[in-house]
């Protein structure tokens, strides 16, 4: 384990914002392919 001095802390960045889009998409369409396994519907509708 290595101690960051306060210099070293300030150059940290965590992720950008296509991390975040990106992974919301992920999340999103997970969800709705669980839904259609848990509640199918008719395309006809």
């Amino acid at each position: 384990m290595q101690v960051l001095a306060d210099d070293d802390l300030k150059v940290v960045t965590g992720g950008s914002v296509w991390t975040g889009i990106a992974i919301s998409a992920i999340v999103v369409f997970l969800s709705g392919v669980l839904e259609g396994f848990t509640n199918p519907g008719r395309c006809n509708n």
